[in-house]
């Protein structure tokens, strides 16, 4: 079922092409969808699903893909990224964005694709190919996040405090002491709140801590603004607090037998603090087939270089597979 992710030579992400096309389109609900495509015209459809939720795409997703050999389609999830309206979480649920995959998929006159996610973009990915199989032709998933109640616990109640105390000290100095028993409830009245300076500062913390927590060396990224600070963890938190939107917490583990047959990859960071291992090793135990990699030295983040090495290792296989 699984194998430890290991290479002499890694592999790096391939050059990041630029779009050979760009595009914004209307899926109802007043949300324009901001896309791209990359690659070949004619090569191997290929969807990139992007984290947070609220993450948005960035070039180097574009990288884990050969150029030449497939037609990569990334697009800014509903409220992220360059998509419109920025931040709304009006009509923005996992099943709304499901179907925007789909309206995407027909817009492009794409018939089945390799679907690919990373983190919330692995929750995403499982929801879709669930609903729609016959769509999909392959899956490659990295940090599995099923979107339970204990997996948002144990990054924003304190699951993973003790491993770094200080940055633990940091995301709980917004938030007064008698609302520390629900942290996930208390940011999200601050972040939809009336007091932007208060929001803003929410976001900040919020944003800070998940960053620490992403990559085996704690880090956080400069180039973020204020702005899509408080985006992301506005949608995060709006998510989190409806349970990611799913009927029941197991929803998306129970729904993998409409899936067993598809070819699947499942690339986990042995010291991912954001997604534990625990959640990939359920998701391969219900579902044999598809290959677990875990990758010894590294945490979550998709920057890491041995979580880019299988990433890169898992499409060039199935290009072979599927071209």
């Amino acid at each position: 079922m699984s194998a430890p992710a290991s290479s002499p030579t890694r592999r790096r992400r391939y050059p990041l092409a630029d779009p050979f096309a760009t595009h914004h389109i209307e899926v109802g609900d007043g949300h324009t969808l901001y896309i791209e495509e990359v690659g070949r015209r004619d090569g191997i459809p290929a969807v990139v699903l992007h984290g947070g939720p609220g993450g948005g795409i960035r070039p180097e997703m574009r990288g884990y893909f050969d150029p030449e050999r497939y037609h990569v389609v990334l697009f800014d999830q509903r409220g992220s990224g360059r998509s419109t309206p920025s931040g709304s979480v009006e009509s923005n649920t996992t099943w709304d964005l499901v179907r925007d995959i789909e309206t995407v998929r027909e817009r492009l006159g794409i018939d089945r694709w390799l679907v690919f996610g990373g983190s919330w973009g692995s929750t995403l990915a499982l929801a879709y190919a669930e609903y729609l199989p016959e769509r999909v032709t392959a899956l490659v998933l990295r940090g599995i996040f099923l979107g339970r109640p204990r997996e948002v616990d144990w990054l924003i109640q304190g699951g993973v405090a003790s491993l770094n105390p200080a940055g633990w000290e940091r995301f709980l100095a917004p938030i007064p002491p008698v609302e520390h028993h629900n942290l996930l409830l208390a940011y999200y009245r601050r972040l939809f709140g009336p007091d932007p300076e208060e929001a803003r500062k929410c976001g900040a913390a919020w944003s800070r801590w998940e960053g620490e927590c992403s990559s085996l060396v704690p880090s956080e990224d400069e180039d973020e603004t204020d702005e899509r600070r408080i985006t992301m963890a506005r949608i995060e938190c709006h998510y989190f607090v409806h349970g990611c939107f799913l009927a029941q917490p197991d929803q998306l583990l129970e729904g993998v037998d409409a899936i067993r047959h598809l070819p699947a990859t499942i690339v986990q960071g042995r010291y991912d603090l954001v997604c534990p291992p625990t959640t990939a090793w359920e998701l391969a135990r219900r579902w044999p087939e598809a290959r677990l990699r875990l990758v010894p030295d590294a945490g979550h983040s998709g920057s890491e270089p041995g979580i880019i090495d299988e990433l890169v290792r898992a499409t060039d296989a199935l290009a072979g597979r599927l071209g």
